[in-house]
């Protein structure tokens, strides 16, 4: 075989090699397969999923930690579609991107950006972006052999401002978001409404990539159950 064509063939096969792990830009990620929880693992708490007609239900539980429906794989710069419904005022929940986790008290502690689930009706940020799992003094820590910098727990852009964004929620009834984090920028909608819109200029803290989780926040003593329900989760990669 002439050389050219060797090098030519062995380039190809290294560039398959190298890069069939990853995703291609533009490509279409089905990341819920509306029947198992195939590519997911529950981190955190006590707290139940489960499939119910290709929505995943989230169930609280008394007395545990905020609890966690992870992807196994990472993803970076993406837009990522998904509906839910919440119908307890007293509730709260969110969808983490480009999150992680890290060993405390025996447990897998979730923290990163979220995309915030709030049906209270004196503010009804949902579409908002929160950061979970921060620490308040930024140290350090070890996660999977790496040293991660965090930042504190707390809002990253709230939607105290955006009435517009608050108005859009539907109390009961299925919402509609859309997140695209492209680079530093996170953007969201609510219902076709822009949300929050937040660049990460903190070096220690940004995070390119990390997982995607399905929240199920933790309620203290309460007893009775309380549901979350998502459904068509859908993640393009930019």
């Amino acid at each position: 075989m002439d050389s050219r064509l060797i090098g030519r063939f062995v380039g190809s096969l290294f560039a398959v090699l190298v890069v069939a792990p990853f995703a291609w830009a533009g490509e279409s990620v089905e990341l819920f397969n509306g029947k198992d929880f195939t590519g997911w693992t529950k981190r955190g708490g006590a707290a139940t999923y489960r499939v119910d007609h290709g929505e995943v239900v989230g169930t609280s539980a008394p007395n545990t930690v905020n609890t966690f429906l992870c992807t196994d794989k990472d993803y970076g710069d993406f837009e990522l579609e998904y509906d839910f419904k919440i119908a307890d005022r007293n509730f709260n929940s969110g969808v983490q991107i480009r999150s992680h986790y890290r060993p405390e008290k025996g447990k897998d502690r979730v923290y990163g950006y979220q995309v915030e689930i709030d049906p209270k009706a004196d503010r009804a940020w949902s579409g908002g972006l929160y950061y979970e799992g921060g620490r308040l003094d930024d140290a350090a820590t070890k996660n999977k052999g790496k040293v991660v910098w965090l930042r504190g727990a707390g809002w990253l852009d709230d939607l105290s401002d955006n009435e517009a964004a608050r108005k859009s929620f539907k109390f009961g009834e299925w919402n509609h978001i859309r997140v695209r984090a492209q680079g530093r920028q996170i953007q969201t909608w609510i219902n076709g409404v822009p949300a929050a819109d937040y660049t990460d200029n903190d070096e220690k803290a940004f995070s390119p990539s990390g997982l995607i989780a399905l929240q199920v926040h933790a309620v203290g003593k309460e007893k009775d159950p309380k549901e979350i329900r998502w459904r068509n989760i859908k993640l393009k990669t930019l």
